[in-house]
């Protein structure tokens, strides 16, 4: 009776001690990749107001879904299946902004408008890209070999265009997401 008892507690034990071990990595995750998405931005105040504004917006709006279909065309039976805070590298430097991952699309909205030179005047507007999921050619996680805790997420289309998604609060989520979409398209299309 005792061997069984002294048995029993050490599995207990071992099991609390995986859990509490799963939890600290999930927490240092988090940890690090809300860093990293404060270090993205140009300044930690500009990220920070942005995530304010973000989640305002949000609250606002009535969620992302809602966000999504009037900042998006989509089709009656287009499903939303999750969103993520990110950033999204361009020739001027990371743009904030949210990248959607829908049953039919990828698409990223910046959070603010940007400027440009419309001829003499400057003008703004939202930064946008689209992929349809069947445009979709390869997703690949990437990490920087400088700086480990850069982590990106290339993602390329059919024609060759590459997109550079960066700073996610949710990084291993998000590449889970955009991959099992690449499947499930590739495996739909066969």
């Amino acid at each position: 009776m005792e061997t069984e008892t002294v048995d029993t507690v050490k599995d207990l034990l071992g099991r609390w001690t995986r859990k509490v071990g799963e939890a600290t990595r999930k927490a240092e995750d988090l940890a690090g990749n809300t860093w990293q998405h404060l270090r993205t931005s140009p300044s930690f105040a500009e990220a920070a107001m942005g995530g304010i504004a973000q989640g305002t917006k949000v609250l606002a709006e009535g969620g992302y879904e809602k966000i999504f279909r009037q900042t998006f065309e989509t089709v009656p039976e287009e499903q939303l299946l999750d969103s993520f805070a990110c950033y999204l590298s361009t020739s001027a430097g990371p743009v904030m902004g949210v990248l959607y991952v829908s049953t039919v699309k990828l698409a990223y909205c910046s959070d603010s408008p940007l400027p440009y030179n419309n001829g003499s005047r400057t003008e703004w507007s939202y930064y946008k890209v689209i992929m349809p999921l069947h445009q979709l050619r390869a997703v690949n996680p990437s990490t920087s070999r400088v700086n480990p805790s850069e982590k990106y997420i290339q993602v390329i289309s059919i024609d060759g265009h590459e997109f550079w998604f960066m700073g996610f609060l949710n990084y291993e989520g998000a590449v889970k997401y955009l991959q099992d979409a690449l499947q499930l398209h590739s495996f739909l299309s066969v």
